[in-house]
């Protein structure tokens, strides 16, 4: 069993924001679904490549992510291995990604939450760009909606993050970085 997670906020007024990303992956990947309720978050269940996958999208707002991951993977007796977090990433230029594994929150605070709820860092992410502007405060910035050009590059993307997905199941995090990160 798996578990993806796609990070984000709840609430309209967060849709198409730069925070968002995680949410925004999920729902592209999995189209029109019924997500329900169950530990202060949005999930559903699928099989992908016979192997069953819980994707969920926290409704504990971004900071508190990590409360959200643990009742899941406590419940479900989940590995750390067995884990896929979609984030934004300022780091990144707009319209790239990067897989990792085993590294800080980079000043994220949803992983923040993640690392320290799991006691680990130690589970795979799919950091999704979102470039930063300097004249703008962060906070201010990953609550922003993308512009429409923006949100081009990121549909552009989709059908590489969707393989990514799909590949996640039955496959190591060290599989998957070789075959994906040399294609950015």
């Amino acid at each position: 069993m798996k578990l993806i997670v796609g990070l984000g906020n709840p609430g309209k007024e967060y849709e198409n924001t730069r925070h968002n990303i995680g949410f925004m992956a999920l729902d592209n990947y999995l189209g029109s679904v019924t997500w329900q309720n169950k530990f202060n978050a949005l999930y559903t269940t699928t099989s992908i490549n016979n192997e069953k996958v819980i994707f969920v999208k926290p409704l504990t707002y971004m900071n508190l992510s990590g409360n959200a991951v643990r009742e899941f993977v406590n419940f479900y007796k989940l590995n750390i291995a067995d884990i896929l977090v979609i984030q934004d990433d300022l780091d990144l230029p707009l319209g790239k990604y990067r897989l990792k594994v085993n590294s800080s929150s980079g000043g994220h605070n949803g992983i923040k939450s993640i690392i320290d709820n799991l006691g680990s860092n130690n589970f795979a992410r799919l950091k999704i760009g979102v470039s930063k502007n300097n004249s703008i405060a962060t906070k201010d910035y990953v609550l922003g909606t993308f512009k429409k050009e923006e949100l081009s590059l990121i549909h552009d993307l989709f059908p590489k993050i969707n393989a990514i997905i799909k590949d996640f199941p039955t496959n190591d995090i060290n599989t998957l970085m070789n075959k994906y990160n040399g294609l950015i």
